[in-house]
């Protein structure tokens, strides 16, 4: 096991969301993806839901895994939902990739559960978790009220039970950043860093809530890096992006790596 012995920056799949979609001519593979993070100086990846890694099978997972341990990578893996055997299923995925933590969200389509069940099953599936030692991390968003989350963080009461925060995601719930991070802050396992901003829509007719370079937008880094304190807290930070398509491939692909390499740069700088 690799255990995080000291808060990281890292880069999810999501930092690589158009350039490993069949949007563009020549999609990455995960593999590229991870050459590309280790170009960048970064030893933390977070494969967060991508589609193809619930198809691998033992030595697809094992390729991978050997490719981040030559770039001297560590791994971490992202899911949505919590069905029983989803979470035994990724709990395998986890344990392939040496990933010692499981990044996941309540709600999938046909599947919502309520606080009661989510405990429950919680309850029934950390014992493997611990024995393999993953944490799983429960990411805030605008489906489920954080404070439901919560709820069910504190019924579990288990050190390998708690949340990813991401105070992006909750506004569209008119739940504001500051207020989620101060709830969330004692729970937290793992932090996705990206930035938002809303723009005026053409004609002043509502407004268009999207990404934001690091540092540029909404996001009270500093705030909230004092609240959850992850580098006393060994609390690895992951960049995503909400970056919108632009007018063409090669535009998209240009400022999504500018955009991860403004994050970095950003992050490494405090």
């Amino acid at each position: 096991m690799n255990g995080t012995s000291h808060s990281r920056i890292g880069l999810s799949s999501y930092a690589f969301f158009w350039q490993l979609s069949d949007q563009v001519s020549q999609p990455l593979s995960i593999h590229d993806a991870l050459r590309s993070a280790a170009d960048l100086g970064v030893t933390l990846f977070q494969i967060c839901d991508y589609a193809p890694l619930e198809k691998m099978n033992d030595d697809e997972l094992a390729a991978v895994r050997r490719t981040a341990d030559e770039l001297g990578i560590t791994l971490e893996v992202g899911t949505k939902g919590i069905r029983p055997e989803h979470l035994r299923k990724f709990l395998h995925i986890a344990q392939a990739l040496g990933s010692d933590l499981l990044r996941t969200m309540f709600n999938v389509p046909g599947h919502t559960p309520d606080n009661e069940e989510a405990t429950r099953i919680f309850t029934d599936v950390l014992p493997d978790y611990e024995a393999a030692g993953v944490r799983i991390a429960v990411e805030t968003y605008e489906q489920v009220p954080t404070e439901q989350i919560l709820d069910v963080v504190r019924r579990v009461n288990s050190p390998y039970l708690g949340i990813c925060s991401d105070p992006a995601n909750t506004v569209a719930a008119l739940e504001m950043p500051r207020q989620v991070i101060d709830a969330v802050a004692p729970f937290v396992l793992n932090m996705h860093i990206k930035d938002f901003m809303f723009s005026r829509k053409q004609g002043w007719v509502g407004f268009t809530y999207s990404g934001a370079p690091l540092g540029e937008g909404l996001l009270d880094y500093d705030y909230m890096i004092e609240k959850i304190q992850p580098k006393e807290r060994n609390i690895n930070q992951i960049v995503e992006h909400w970056l919108p398509w632009q007018d063409s491939e090669a535009e998209t692909i240009r400022l999504e790596n500018q955009w991860t390499q403004q994050s970095l740069d950003y992050l490494r700088s405090k």
